[in-house]
């Protein structure tokens, strides 16, 4: 499993370009069923617009793909496109709506604005950053329990799913790359006879600088 950068929530951003009104609305969506709702969601919210031009990008098989909508070839699908890459960002989508005011704005006016008013969409975006991390489970007497909760509370790893019966189980996620020092630790606490049963790998949300 890779880390992913992505957006935790639609937002959104707009902006008029010489009398056409421009639309953006970034929304997070993880496969193509997603993509195709949101797609829909917007064309409800924005009606009779002139062009729905949109980009996405899916972590699940690294599927891409843009759409101009009647523009011009490579003038608006495109440069949404590239946005999203140039934030490598996975599972997001990006629609930009366009009410035409009359004035045409030629190929390279129409790249513009549809890349500057996506990426407006994305500064408004609450990027945040998705890491591995692994679940294990244990199981230990009632005589270790500090010792191996002082460890872990130590590296700032999360403690989950306490139960206290003739022994304690609990759940415990770490970063995967902090992996062999949780192993190691664990390894000198029990003297290399505690088995950590491995539950699931996970995604998990970090403050991501964009």
């Amino acid at each position: 499993m890779e880390e992913l950068i992505t957006i935790s929530k639609p937002s959104s951003a707009e902006q008029v370009i010489d009398k056409s009104r421009f639309i953006a609305v970034a929304v997070p969506a993880a496969d193509s069923g997603e993509t195709a709702a949101r797609l829909l969601d917007v064309k409800k919210e924005y009606p009779n617009a002139r062009h729905y031009v949109y980009a996405y990008r899916l972590n699940r098989g690294k599927l891409e793909k843009s759409s101009d909508d009647g523009e011009p070839q490579g003038t608006g699908g495109r440069p949404v496109l590239d946005v999203l890459q140039h934030k490598k960002l996975w599972d997001v989508q990006i629609v930009v709506v366009r009410y035409f005011g009359g004035v045409l704005l030629g190929t390279g006016g129409l790249s513009r604005a549809y890349g500057g008013t996506a990426r407006m969409a994305i500064e408004h975006a609450c990027i945040e950053k998705l890491t591995p991390h692994l679940v294990y489970g244990l199981t230990i007497p009632y005589a270790n329990y500090e010792q191996v909760r002082y460890f872990i509370r130590n590296h700032c790893w999360e403690i989950s799913n306490e139960q206290f019966q003739e022994t304690v189980a609990f759940d415990v996620d770490i970063p995967q790359k902090e992996d062999s020092l949780f192993q190691k630790g664990i390894g000198e606490i029990f003297n290399g006879q505690m088995v950590c049963q491995l539950k699931e790998t996970i995604l998990k949300a970090v403050a991501a600088d964009q």
